[in-house]
């Protein structure tokens, strides 16, 4: 009964997801996006803001380091700069397995390059000239301190494509705490432990000063001012931040104390499913009641960049499992089970809203996951680099799934844990009331996402918003001079106690002992 519930509840808040509905805006506006230091998984969620902007009557244009594929709307216009040093094609993420940053590193060679080269091609240059005929700036916010210079005396905004950052977060005045907020890579059992506090503090402030202050944007920042000598230091522009749209929800991960300037937008690309080609639904519905699993490792990584070892484990494990297994592979496969099938691109929110689809093996990426716990699938993670362990612990923690190291793989492990998911109510249960509370909605993600878009346009860049905490320097914030001055003015008085108290003790005393002698 409570199972049924909780769907009911699911449906009541697609409703009213879909029932809200913006007014008309005051007039056209044009609105230039930036991303040119991104994966695809960036552009995903960026897309649907442009599509909904575009639908509203404005002017889009779209810089990215991505081949344009899809058509658009006729009022989005998008450019990619072409550059080449950040492809993913022929790049192996499972490299970065072991990679102590996440992945971070390789960014200390690309994002010198690409600032230096990207404001040389004619498309971006272009764009820069003309910056200031756009009404506002939106900028990725992950990697791209190469486009800052775009947002010199121009409003902007970001979109925090990963979930949050606690960096942007304090450039904004909002300091996160690493009492419980997670870092970029991984998180601990809540609560956290002495040791997790004090190993998560210091990847906090190790990862900002790695990134910020000693081993990327520094040398981005040389790149730049070779260029435009006369520009203010990147960081600099980076706190006239109007804004940040942060890809985040409370009910699909950790409740934060948030500023008005920091506004939940996660899941904005989620949307209800479209039917399945008919060869795909006969597929996955003649699997009957044993179902179907549904394997995708994500946009940037290709399943022939698997290791072979990886890869004949999981056609080995397949072929024990009585279910069916739809598997996103973009090369050819050599004795696959029959319960196997394989295919370069798969419509992978129409195949999660299936109801026969029992579970998503998923390298963990945000919007996977968002994905998932939307259309009510529970998931196994299988972590790479970057936030992905962070987002697989997440799902552990919450029980809408499970994950795996890649090294601790056998054909067991993989079996069992897939049985465990899939017979076990408990992951259908808790991603079923996750995914109520995630639709269960005021507005929808994207018409929260357009309202403070259309904003901080209407207001000017939108003053109001920022926190006076934003021009502190960490010395003013954590208030370390006042505390420092109340320390000199308790040692002083307990100096000055001691000295009156020795001074009276003496007296009274020293008298005595006089007497004594005499």
């Amino acid at each position: 009964m409570r199972f049924v519930t909780l769907w009911c509840v699911l449906l009541v808040g697609v409703a009213g997801g879909a029932a809200g509905e913006l007014g008309p805006p005051e007039r056209s506006y044009n609105i230039l996006m930036l991303l040119p230091v991104s994966s695809k998984s960036h552009r995903n969620v960026f897309v649907p803001l442009a599509e909904v902007l575009a639908h509203r009557g404005h002017q889009v244009t779209m810089l990215t380091n991505h081949r344009k594929i899809e058509k658009h709307h006729p009022n989005i216009h998008e450019f990619t700069h072409g550059l080449p040093d950040y492809q993913h094609e022929n790049i192996s993420m499972f490299d970065f397995l072991k990679d102590p940053t996440g992945g971070l590193s390789k960014h200390v060679k690309i994002a010198p390059i690409i600032a230096r080269e990207l404001y040389k091609v004619s498309a971006v240059k272009d764009l820069y000239e003309k910056r200031k005929e756009f009404d506002l700036i939106i900028v990725d916010q992950l990697f791209n301190e190469v486009a800052y210079p775009f947002v010199h005396e121009m409003p902007f905004i970001m979109v925090t494509t990963p979930g949050y950052d606690y960096r942007q977060s304090a450039v904004l005045g909002n300091v996160l705490h690493p009492g419980y907020v997670p870092n970029h890579m991984t998180d601990y059992p809540n609560p956290y432990s002495f040791w997790h506090r004090v190993r998560n503090t210091l990847t906090h402030i190790g990862i900002a000063i790695f990134w910020r202050t000693w081993a990327v944007v520094p040398l981005v920042q040389e790149e730049i001012s070779a260029q435009f000598p006369d520009l203010p230091p990147l960081l600099d522009l980076e706190r006239n931040l109007s804004l940040a749209l942060m890809n985040t929800h409370f009910s699909t991960g950790i409740p934060m104390p948030l500023l008005p300037s920091q506004v939940e937008v996660g899941g904005m690309h989620c949307r209800p499913p479209s039917p399945l080609p008919q060869e795909l639904e006969s597929w996955i519905t003649e699997a009957g009641a044993e179902g179907v699993i549904y394997f995708n490792l994500g946009s940037v990584m290709q399943g022939t960049t698997m290791p072979v070892k990886y890869r004949d484990l999981f056609i080995e494990a397949f072929r024990r499992l009585p279910q069916r297994v739809l598997w996103k592979h973009e090369g050819e496969l050599e004795d696959l089970p029959d319960n196997v099938m394989t295919s370069k691109w798969l419509p992978q929110q129409d195949i999660l809203a299936h109801h026969n689809v029992k579970v998503f093996i998923t390298h963990g990426g945000l919007l996977s996951l968002q994905e998932a716990i939307y259309h009510a699938t529970p998931l196994l993670a299988l972590p790479v680099f970057a936030d992905q362990p962070r987002n697989a612990m997440l799902l552990k923690k919450f029980e809408v799934g499970d994950f795996l190291t890649w090294e601790e793989l056998s054909v067991d492990i993989i079996v069992n844990t897939l049985t465990d998911i899939i017979n076990c109510p408990k992951y259908k249960e808790n991603v079923v009331r996750m995914s109520a509370g995630m639709r269960d909605q005021l507005m929808s993600p994207r018409e929260r996402a357009v309202f403070w878009t259309e904003y901080v346009i209407r207001h000017r860049g939108a003053p109001q918003l920022r926190s006076p905490a934003a021009r502190l320097s960490w010395v003013e914030f954590f208030m370390l001079d006042v505390l420092l001055l109340l320390h000199l003015a308790l040692f002083l008085l307990i100096f000055i106690l001691r000295r009156i108290l020795k001074v009276m003790t003496t007296k009274a005393f020293g008298n005595n002992n006089s007497k004594k002698k005499e």
